[in-house]
Parts: C-alpha cells; sequence; structure tokens
C-alpha cells in the first residue's frame, strides 16, 4: 500500500485522478490540463498511477485511455475508517472546547474580572 501513498502524495498526480473521476482521458488530453509540463513528465504520473494500480489503461483500437481504478482506492478507504472514529472523537472535543466559555476553560480568567 506503501506505493499507493506515495502515488497520492504528489499533488499532480491527484489531480490526474480527479480528472479521471469524471471520464476516461487519452495521455494527451490529460497532458492539455497541464500546460506548464511536458508530455514525458504527465507520461511518468501515469506509469506511478498505473504502477499504483489507481488508474488503467483501456485499448481500442490505436486509441488508448486513462480510466480511474477505484478498487485500490477503496482498499485505502477500508483502511483508513479504522482511524475513522478517532478523528471524530477528537473533533467532538476540539467542538466543545472552542464553543465552551473561555471562563470554564482557564480558572484563572475568572479571577481577572
Amino acid at each position: 500500500m506503501s506505493d499507493v501513498f506515495a502515488a497520492i502524495a504528489d499533488p499532480t498526480r491527484r489531480e490526474i485522478l480527479d480528472l479521471l473521476r469524471a471520464d476516461p482521458l487519452r495521455a494527451g488530453e490529460i497532458a492539455e490540463h497541464f500546460p506548464e509540463m511536458s508530455r514525458p513528465a504527465v507520461s511518468k504520473h501515469l506509469r506511478v498511477l498505473r504502477g499504483a494500480r489507481l488508474c488503467r489503461v483501456c485499448a481500442s483500437g490505436r486509441e488508448r485511455r486513462y480510466e480511474l481504478d477505484p478498487r485500490t482506492l477503496r482498499d485505502v478507504d477500508l483502511w483508513l475508517a479504522r482511524y475513522r472514529s478517532l478523528w471524530g472523537a477528537k473533533l467532538q472535543s476540539l467542538k466543545a472546547y472552542v464553543e465552551s466559555d473561555p471562563r470554564e476553560r482557564h480558572p484563572k480568567a475568572k479571577r481577572a474580572r
């Protein structure tokens, strides 16, 4: 799974995955979204995403389209699910703290009157 996290750690690759959510795209169509980047650089990002099994290539005749492969993301989501309850508890504690009366948070603040 470390190759998956390494792949999605890069903001360009996350943006490519976002593009592929809507529709399968040819490499050239993906490259058009990154005019500041060379086509070989875009191809390298696609190679990393394919290697991490986050996208796949579908060939139809001479045309090759890249499409999102959600199975690997589902595996990541299942792994992360074990930690969501921890986040929820921490966020609830933070919410309660932020919404509490400052005088109740800091007993010294009561005496400052």
